[in-house]
């Protein structure tokens, strides 16, 4: 019964927001860049209070259980667990661009080695690249699919670890606290990035049922994330504090190099970062109610 609950929660905020993101693309099949920046900007700064205020202060509080209060050694094991979860996202993203940034003719010695356009950033300039080819034009998909799937992947075992603290009464559980906070707001921030997704494939010449079904599947790695991070955070104190502390160095990852960087490449402006911080607010209030 938990398992389940967790799939529904997860299936909802992965697979639907996104899917709900790209039907909005494909009937609007325009840039919406300035909501759609506001509304990743203010995700990510809820986000970052969760994951700071609440996630971190769990992984210390059972790191802390574990190594008899020692709070030398504590903070290190935390900070390392952190900084594994970043690493790990981190690495798979570059090598994700070590694979497709030589195809694409534009990307050289003389680029920046940071994406300075959107579809850059997605991968999206990938599948433009192979869309004149089907054999092609579905490997591009492929890489571009996995390339979302690592947005979403960390996200679902934030969520599972989350509820993970509460694995003894988790159906009393199940509607409040940071697991439910975090499935709310990456099902809302799912949709932005949904229609950044579904508008460069249908643009692309994609049918707008494939894409919003590409999109929406794309969304199915929370699903298998969150079932990993409840899985591995139930199993006791150690567990927990890793898996809390893995899962918030992915978020912290999908946060400052995907979110934040999205809404700054669709509006260049200073509102991106007042809606950061307007997020970061609310997610401090909702960490404490």
């Amino acid at each position: 019964m938990d398992y389940l609950a967790i799939i529904i929660i997860t299936f909802i905020a992965g697979v639907i927001g996104t899917g709900l993101g790209g039907i909005i693309g494909a009937v609007l099949q325009r840039d919406s860049n300035k909501i759609i920046s506001l509304l990743l900007s203010f995700a990510g700064g809820v986000m970052l209070a969760v994951v700071c205020f609440d996630l971190m202060v769990e992984s210390l509080d059972a790191s802390l259980t574990v190594f008899n209060n020692d709070n030398i050694i504590s903070s290190i094991v935390v900070a390392t667990s952190v900084a594994t979860g970043y690493l790990i996202v981190w690495g798979l993203n570059y090598w994700i661009d070590k694979v497709t940034n030589k195809e694409i003719s534009h990307i050289d010695q003389n680029h920046p080695q940071t994406a300075d356009d959107l579809d850059e950033l997605i991968h999206s300039d990938h599948y433009h690249h192979h869309k004149d080819s089907k054999h092609e034009l579905f490997i591009a998909g492929l890489v571009m699919m996995f390339a979302i799937a690592l947005h979403n992947l960390p996200e679902g075992m934030v969520i599972g670890s989350s509820y993970a603290e509460h694995s003894d009464d988790l159906i009393n559980n199940l509607f409040h606290g940071s697991g439910f906070i975090m499935a709310i707001i990456i099902g809302l921030h799912n949709i932005p990035e949904g229609m950044a997704v579904s508008v460069p494939l249908i643009s692309g010449g994609m049918k707008k049922s494939k894409a919003v079904l590409f999109t929406a599947l794309s969304g199915l790695p929370t699903v298998i994330g969150a079932i990993f991070g409840y899985l591995l955070g139930g199993l006791g104190d150690l567990s927990l504090l890793l898996s809390l502390g893995a899962a918030s160095g992915a978020m912290l990852y999908v946060i400052f190099g995907e979110l934040l960087p999205e809404a700054i490449l669709m509006w260049k402006s200073k509102l991106p970062a007042l809606a950061a911080f307007i997020g970061i607010l609310v997610g401090f209030i909702l960490v404490l109610i």
